[in-house]
């Protein structure tokens, strides 16, 4: 079992938070792989906080345990072992699909968010527009199959403010699932 972690990097509040709690489970002789997402916005009555912020405060007690926390609070919540860890930044996870030409996804609905945050735009006051339009960015997914480069891949993984379903964490849980098949069958 294999707990993979996606976090934004960088300098901006919250940039070890987890936007990604995802683990991968491999059964040997069926020779079958399985995905089970976390919400991130799980309660954890452990950390008496969200689950997403495991990997935040096991580095504040020690360099290097994040992955340690993060580990051991997965591996209570599912009953399950986890024998690995790894995380990446959003920086990373785009590298990885650039270095292997981008990927193919067949999306299964389309969707619109028009509150995709821009970055760098974080703090902007947008000129005193108390709606912050500004710090944000409109996407749009048509149905079907479109190959994505590692930007257009982040923008798909950790879009959550759509209307209707595919605004819910369920349904980029699940698009971060599909890019992880698309990432493996390329």
């Amino acid at each position: 079992n294999i707990l993979l972690l996606g976090v934004a990097g960088g300098t901006h509040d919250g940039s070890d938070l987890t936007d990604t709690i995802l683990v991968l489970s491999f059964h040997r002789k069926l020779e079958t792989l399985s995905m089970i997402s976390l919400p991130r916005d799980l309660w954890s009555d452990t950390l008496k906080d969200k689950i997403n912020s495991a990997y935040h405060y096991g580095e504040i007690k020690k360099k290097g345990g994040g992955l340690i926390l993060a580990k051991s609070l997965v591996s209570d919540m599912l009953g399950l072992p986890i024998d690995y860890a790894l995380m990446f930044d959003f920086s990373r996870f785009q590298d990885i699909i650039n270095l292997v030409g981008g990927i193919t996804v067949d999306v299964p609905m389309a969707f619109t968010d028009t509150e995709f945050p821009i970055p760098g735009r974080e703090k902007d006051e947008c000129l005193q527009d108390p709606e912050y339009r500004c710090r944000y960015e409109a996407l749009h997914f048509d149905a079907g199959v479109q190959e994505m480069d590692g930007a257009r891949a982040l923008k798909y993984v950790r879009s959550r403010h759509a209307e209707g379903d595919e605004g819910s964490d369920f349904a980029r849980s699940k698009r971060q699932q599909e890019v992880l098949l698309a990432l493996k069958s390329k």
